[in-house]
C-alpha cells in the first residue's frame, strides 16, 4: 500500500465512510520534503485536501451513481495552504498584511511569548496591560519585566490573545494537552434523529454539492477555508458576519471565493429572526465563534437541530471542547507557539549546516494548522452529508486547531541535512512563475454600471 494513504485511510474509516471507496484517491508516495520546513507539511496538505475532495466525490456518487478519481499534487496542495498570498483584485495585489505590525514573538524574563494584535480591541488590550506605547520596541521593553507564564495567564484573564513559547515536552505535561488525549482529529457525532434524505435537487447535479445550502458564520482563516472548500464543490454558501465585529479584508477577499456575503446583528430581534429562518432553509450550519458564544444567543447545536432536523452543525475552536483552555481564544500562530512547534522547528534548523540562527521559536512557513483544519472540517461536513443520505439523523462535526497540531506533530520531522541542497521555499507572491503556471482569472458574475448605481 502507498504509505501516504495510510493516514488518509484511517481518517476516512474513522468518519464512517466505506473503505473500498479509498481506491479512488491518488496521493504521491513521497510528498515530503515539499516545502522549507522540518515538518511533513506535504503529507498534511495532500491528505487534508484529498480527504475533502474524496468525500465530495463520494457524495456525488451517492447522488448520481458516478465515481470520480481524486488526485492531489502535494506541491500544489501546500501552495494552497498559503492561498492568502496568491491572488489579485483588478490585476493588483490587495492592500493589507497577514499580521499586524505589533504581532509576533517577544522575549520575556525567562523565555518568549507570541502576541496576536490583528484586531483593534486585542491590540488595545495588550497595550493597556503592558502600559506601553504602540511600538515593537516599547512592547519588548515592557515584556522583559514579565515571566512568560504570568503574562500568558494575565492575557487569558483579560480575554486577549497571546501564548507562552513552549517545547514539545513542556506542552505534553500541560493539562490542555492531556485533555486532547484520545480525541479524534475529526469528531463526527450523531446528535439527533431525522429521516434519511431523499434525492437532493437537482437530480443531475453539475457538481457534488450542487443544491446544498450552507450558512457560514466563521472568521479569519480556518473556518472560512472550510466554507470556501465546500463552495468550491458547488454548495450555495452564505457567509454571515456581524457589523459589530472588526474584519480582516485581506483574508476575507481570499476566503470568500465562491460565497455570497451578508451581515446580521444578532443583538437585534429582526436580524435574529432572519437567521432563525435561514437555518430552516439550510443543510449545514458552520461556525467558529468562541465556545458557547452562539449558544448564548440561541444558535447552539441543540436548538438548531430541533428547528431543522437533519442539519449538519460544524464547529471549530482553538484548543478543544474539554480541559482548562476549552474557552480560550486562539489562532494558528498562537497554537503553534503554545504547543511546541516553534522551538522544534528552530532546533531542526540549528542542527542543519545551512543555518546558524540563534535558538528562538521559528514559525512554520505557512498557516498550516489553519488551512489543514479548514479542509478537515470540510471533509467532516461532507462526510456528515453523506450520512444524512445513508442513515438519516442530525450530525455535529468538531475540529480544533490544537488537535490538528497534535496530528501534524505525530507525522514526525525531516532531517534537514538530507534536503540541504533542495530549493523548497514557497513562492514569494502571485507574480512568481510557479504561481503563474496554474493561475486562472475569475470574471465578475455581475457587472454594475457605476454611474447608474450611484444615481
Amino acid at each position: 500500500m502507498n504509505s501516504a494513504l495510510i493516514d488518509a485511510r484511517r481518517l476516512w474509516v474513522e468518519a464512517g465512510l466505506p473503505e473500498d471507496y479509498m481506491k479512488n484517491l491518488r496521493l504521491h508516495e513521497k510528498p515530503d520534503p515539499i516545502v522549507d520546513t522540518s515538518f511533513k507539511l506535504g503529507s498534511v496538505a495532500q491528505t487534508t485536501v484529498g480527504l475533502a475532495a474524496l468525500a465530495a466525490s463520494y457524495l456525488y456518487y451517492l447522488r448520481t451513481g458516478r465515481t470520480q478519481t481524486v488526485s492531489v499534487n502535494p506541491r500544489h496542495a501546500i501552495i494552497e495552504f498559503k492561498s492568502e498570498s496568491y491572488f489579485l483584485v483588478n490585476n493588483k495585489k490587495p492592500e493589507g498584511v497577514l499580521f499586524d505590525e505589533l504581532a509576533g514573538l517577544y522575549r520575556t524574563k525567562d523565555g518568549f511569548v507570541r502576541i496576536h494584535t490583528n484586531f483593534p480591541h486585542h491590540k488595545k488590550g495588550i497595550l493597556d496591560l503592558l502600559k506601553c506605547e504602540s511600538t515593537r520596541a516599547s512592547i519588548q521593553e515592557a515584556l522583559l519585566q514579565w515571566n512568560s507564564q504570568d503574562f500568558e495567564d494575565q492575557v487569558a484573564a483579560n480575554n486577549l490573545c497571546a501564548t507562552k513559547s513552549r517545547t514539545f515536552d513542556e506542552w505534553d505535561k500541560h493539562p490542555q494537552a492531556l485533555a486532547l488525549d484520545g480525541k479524534k482529529l475529526v469528531e463526527i457525532t450523531k446528535v439527533g434523529e431525522a429521516p434519511k434524505r431523499g434525492r437532493i435537487n437537482p437530480l443531475d447535479p453539475d457538481s457534488p454539492l450542487d443544491g446544498i445550502r450552507v450558512l457560514d458564520l466563521t472568521r479569519i482563516l480556518a473556518g472560512p477555508v472550510a466554507g470556501r472548500t465546500i463552495a468550491g464543490y458547488g454548495a450555495d454558501v452564505l457567509h454571515i458576519t456581524s457589523p459589530n465585529l472588526p474584519a480582516l479584508p485581506y483574508l476575507d477577499m481570499d476566503t470568500s471565493r465562491g460565497k455570497r456575503n451578508a451581515q446580521l446583528d444578532l443583538t437585534k430581534s429582526g436580524d435574529k429572526e432572519t437567521l432563525e429562518y435561514l437555518v430552516t432553509e439550510s443543510d449545514v450550519f458552520l461556525q467558529a465563534y468562541r465556545p458557547g458564544g452562539l449558544a448564548e444567543k440561541g444558535f447552539g447545536v441543540e436548538n438548531l437541530i430541533r428547528r431543522k432536523p437533519g442539519l449538519v452543525y460544524a464547529s471549530l475552536n482553538a484548543y478543544g471542547w474539554e480541559g482548562p483552555w476549552k474557552d480560550r481564544r486562539g489562532f494558528d500562530s498562537l497554537v503553534q507557539n503554545a504547543t511546541g512547534f516553534g522551538f522544534a522547528e528552530a532546533l531542526a534548523f540549528v542542527n542543519s549546516p545551512r543555518d546558524d540562527m540563534q535558538l528562538q521559536p521559528k514559525p512554520l512557513p505557512c498557516q498550516a494548522i489553519d488551512h489543514a483544519a479548514g479542509y478537515l472540517l470540510a471533509f467532516g461536513i461532507i462526510a456528515s452529508l453523506c450520512k444524512t443520505i445513508l442513515e438519516g439523523g442530525s450530525w455535529e462535526v468538531r475540529v480544533s486547531l490544537a488537535g490538528v497540531a497534535k496530528w501534524i506533530r505525530s507525522l514526525g520531522q525531516i532531517d534537514l541535512q538530507d534536503i540541504d541542497k533542495l530549493s523548497l521555499s514557497l513562492p514569494r507572491d502571485v507574480f512568481d512563475e510557479e504561481i503563474k503556471k496554474f493561475s486562472v482569472e475569475l470574471t465578475p458574475v455581475l457587472e454594475l454600471d457605476r454611474e447608474k448605481s450611484i444615481k
